[in-house]
């Protein structure tokens, strides 16, 4: 069986499209991202900052259409054709999330209309993951645990799989392979506080750190990060999930409002501070949450930024801290994508797809809707 997967992850930069092949084992036939142009880009920004009714309607089927083409791109480039495809598993584009609390249940709102990718590209789609999650009483996220067991789990290894994307979730495999003992959930923000700092400073001229250049250049504010790392987020325990809505604009702007950062070096020094909080966060976690981890592998676009990178190898010394392909057996930007599949997959076989000690749902449950392919 031939499926596809399909996202725009929390840096919403663009889609990563994989089309994997599950027989007895799995490979991967085809993955690429496909960047956003950034008018696309910044019309999602403002779809989370403050998107009417009509705005939003408009953006769902927009981003649709640019799934769509992205898939087709894809399909075309590998010599895939579309009917081939059992399925394509759509997670499209978060554009508000909402945990569940004790006084209710949780929200969460994916878009990029399946119906437009179903008649555009022709292939069934199986979209809406979160929802079957979230009405269970679970956070919905991370969505991740499943397919990581699957693809990824080495005996004898307790292994960490760092997503470093707009924000930051771990999950945990434990050596035996056992899937109760598989825990995943978000350790805070990721690149999405650092990219909208570098954006700020630069005036929109640079979309993140390239090569991690600013925080290099920076100092970190230790009574800075000390007050950050006060955040009640980060001392609660999982299941947790956060988003945008919480380390997002609104978090980064209150912080510039307050500290003012007036000059090229200032603004280094706070990239730094925030690269800074990213890497103590995921210690934190790991420190009060995670028993037994032997590795660490990080993924996301956050695993491209070297001094994001050393700072979070200074922050979980002596744990080894691994990137690239070797360590996963596939490209590691292909890792979410690759989940989508995967779960794209399991609704067709009528496997239940979430992992309940990690989202804190009731239960088992099977994810997705699922809409015919056209024709």
């Amino acid at each position: 069986m031939k499926v596809c997967g399909v996202l725009s992850g929390t840096s919403m930069d663009g889609a990563d499209v994989i089309v994997m092949e599950i027989r007895d084992e799995w490979r991967v036939l085809a993955f690429e991202t496909r960047p956003w142009p950034l008018a696309l880009r910044e019309e999602i920004r403002e779809g989370c900052r403050a998107g009417s009714a009509r705005a939003l309607a408009a953006l769902h089927v927009r981003l649709g259409e640019a799934f769509a083409e992205a898939v087709l791109t894809v399909l075309d480039e590998a010599g895939i054709a579309p009917d081939e495809i059992a399925a394509l598993g759509s997670h499209g584009q978060t554009l508000w999330h909402i945990p569940p609390t004790a006084e209710g249940r949780g929200a969460s709102l994916q878009m990029g209309d399946p119906a437009t990718l179903a008649e555009r590209t022709g292939i069934p789609v199986v979209s809406d993951f979160r929802a079957r999650d979230v009405a269970a009483g679970g956070h919905g996220a991370p969505l991740v645990p499943w397919s990581d067991r699957i693809l990824f789990h080495r005996p004898g290894q307790g292994r960490a799989l760092q997503n470093l994307g707009g924000m930051g979730n771990v999950t945990y495999l434990p050596p035996d392979g056992d899937p109760e003992g598989v825990l995943a959930f978000d350790t805070g923000p990721g690149v999405a506080l650092l990219d909208g700092a570098v954006r700020r400073a630069t005036k929109g001229r640079l979309p993140w750190d390239t090569d991690g250049a600013m925080a290099f250049r920076g100092r970190e504010d230790p009574d800075l990060l000390r007050e950050l790392m006060e955040d009640p987020f980060f001392r609660t325990p999982p299941p947790r999930s956060t988003g945008r809505e919480y380390f997002g604009d609104g978090y980064l702007e209150d912080l510039v409002v307050r500290l003012r950062p007036h000059g090229m070096e200032a603004w280094n020094d706070l990239v730094a501070t925030l690269t800074a909080l990213t890497a103590e966060s995921v210690a934190a976690a790991y420190r009060d949450f995670l028993p037994g981890v032997d590795e660490v592998v990080l993924t996301g676009g956050g695993a491209r930024n070297p001094a994001l990178v050393q700072r979070l190898e200074r922050a979980l010394d002596p744990l080894p801290v691994h990137t690239g392909a070797e360590a996963l057996g596939m490209d590691p930007d292909a890792r979410e994508a690759a989940c989508f599949a995967m779960l794209a997959w399991a609704h067709l076989e009528g496997l239940p797809g979430n992992v309940p000690q990690a989202t804190g749902a009731a239960g088992p449950r099977v994810l997705g809707s699922f809409t015919p392919g056209a024709g």
